[in-house]
C-alpha cells in the first residue's frame, strides 16, 4: 500500500469508498477502479446485489468476494420474476437500512440499473456523496432514462467519452463535476488476461476450435416482441452452421421469452453459458471470430479490441459510431447472415472512441485531489448557455 506523503495524503487515504454492484457487467467496469483506489490507499468495500445473488446466473457474488481486502455486504433484493419497480423498492428499503449503520465517504455507482438508481436515490437524500460511472450515454430502452436519472440524482460524474461529457453537461451539470476517465473494462483489456484460451475453453466446456460470441438481453420497450426477435435471431445463427458461444441475458423484463429460444438451440453448435469471470469473457473475446447481439460488449469492448460486431435491434442505438460495428434487425435474415460470412475472422481496426485503457488511473487522479472531496452535495442546475 502507498504511504502518505503529507497529513493531506494521510487524510484522502483514510476515506471509505463503497462500490454498488448488481451485475456480472457493472462489476467488470467497477472492479479496475476498486482495484486502483485500493492501491492507492483508499478502503474499498461492497454492496452486493440483484443478479449477483441469483443462482440462475452464476451466483457472481462470489467472483466480487475473489476482491482480496474488501469488506462485503450482501443484500437480496428480488425474487424471480419481480416487477422492476418492485425491485427498486426492495433495493431503496434494504440500502437505506444499510447506510444508516454505514456512512461510507463516497458511494460508486454504475449506469443505469435499478440497482443503481436505488442507490443513487438513497444518497441523494441522506447527503452522502455518490460517483456515477459511464453517465450520459444514450441508448434504445428505459435504461437511458434511468442512467440520466442517476445524472441528476449524483453528485459526481465519471463518463467515458466527449459526447457523454457533453450530454451531462445539457442536463445542467456543473464542469467542475464530471470527469471523462474514458471506460474502465477497457483497463482490463488492454493487458493480458493471465489465462489462455486452452483454460478458458477448459473450464467453461467450450468444444469448438472456432466460434463467435452471442449475447442478447431484453428490451424492457419492446416486451410484445422481444420472444420473436429472439427466435428470428437464433434460427439465422443455426442457419449460419457457424458455432457460438451463448452467454445468457440479464435478468430483465422479457428474460424469459429469450431463454425458451436459447433452450431450443442445438448442443453441437451452440455452448450456453450462464456467466463468466470477467478475465475469462475477455480472453473468449480477443480469440472469438465475430460477435453477435445487443449487449454493450458489441459497441465498446468488441471494437477495442478489434473484434467484428453485428448490433441486432434498437438497445444499444446510436452508442457507437465504430466502423467494426454493424447494425441489424433481428428479422433481417438475409442480411444478418450476409454480415457473419463478411466479417467471421476478420480482424479491425483498434477503436478507441471510449478511452485508451486508462480509466483507472484516471479516476484515481481526480479522487486524490482535495478539490474533488469539496465539491458541495447542494447542487445547481447550471446553463451553459
Amino acid at each position: 500500500m502507498m504511504q502518505p506523503s503529507n497529513i493531506e495524503d494521510a487524510c484522502l487515504m483514510n476515506k471509505r469508498l463503497l462500490f454498488v454492484t448488481g451485475t456480472r457487467a457493472d462489476y467488470g467496469k467497477l472492479e479496475p477502479l476498486a482495484l486502483a483506489a485500493q492501491k492507492a490507499g483508499f478502503n474499498i468495500s461492497f454492496f452486493i446485489t440483484g443478479m449477483h445473488m441469483m443462482k440462475r446466473y452464476g451466483e457472481t457474488r462470489l467472483e466480487v468476494r475473489r476482491f482480496i481486502g474488501a469488506d462485503f455486504f450482501e443484500y437480496v433484493n428480488q425474487r424471480e420474476g419481480d416487477a422492476q419497480d418492485l425491485i427498486l423498492s426492495k433495493t431503496i428499503l434494504g440500502f437505506s437500512d444499510f447506510l444508516n449503520e454505514h456512512r461510507p465517504d463516497l458511494v460508486v455507482i454504475h449506469g443505469d440499473r435499478i440497482e443503481a438508481l436505488g442507490a443513487a436515490i438513497v444518497c441523494a437524500l441522506n447527503y452522502i456523496q455518490s460517483a456515477h460511472i459511464e453517465g450520459g450515454e444514450v441508448s434504445g430502452t428505459i435504461d437511458e432514462i434511468l442512467r440520466h436519472c442517476n445524472t441528476k440524482l449524483c453528485s459526481s460524474h465519471f463518463v467515458s467519452s466527449d459526447a457523454a461529457m457533453l450530454r451531462v453537461l445539457s442536463l445542467g451539470e456543473h464542469k467542475s463535476r464530471v470527469f471523462n476517465i474514458g471506460s474502465p473494462e477497457l483497463d482490463s483489456h488492454k493487458h493480458p488476461s493471465g489465462i489462455s484460451i486452452e483454460e478458458v475453453k477448459k473450464r467453461y466446456e467450450i468444444p469448438f476450435e472456432d466460434y463467435g460470441i452471442v449475447i442478447f438481453h431484453p428490451v424492457t420497450t419492446e416486451l410484445k416482441n422481444i420472444g420473436s426477435q429472439a427466435e428470428y435471431l437464433f434460427t439465422s445463427l443455426e442457419q449460419s452452421k457457424k458455432n457460438f458461444v451463448v452467454i445468457l441475458p440479464n435478468n430483465d423484463p422479457g428474460t424469459e421469452k429469450i431463454i425458451n429460444e436459447i433452450n431450443k438451440l442445438p448442443p453441437d453448435r451452440f455452448r450456453v453459458i450462464p456467466s463468466m469471470r470477467f478475465n475469462y469473457f475477455s480472453e473468449l473475446m480477443k480469440n472469438a471470430s465475430i460477435m453477435v447481439g445487443n449487449s454493450s460488449a458489441g459497441v465498446r469492448e468488441a471494437p477495442f479490441i478489434g473484434l467484428p460486431s453485428i448490433d441486432i435491434g434498437s438497445r444499444q442505438n446510436k452508442r457507437s459510431q465504430s466502423s467494426s460495428v454493424f447494425s441489424c434487425s433481428a428479422y433481417e435474415q438475409s442480411k444478418l447472415l450476409d454480415l457473419i460470412q463478411k466479417l467471421w475472422g476478420r480482424k479491425e481496426r483498434q477503436d478507441m472512441s471510449f478511452g485508451t485503457g486508462l480509466a483507472a488511473s484516471n479516476f484515481i487522479n481526480v479522487i486524490s485531489n482535495q478539490a474533488f472531496w469539496q465539491l458541495s452535495l447542494q447542487k445547481e442546475f447550471y446553463s451553459h448557455g
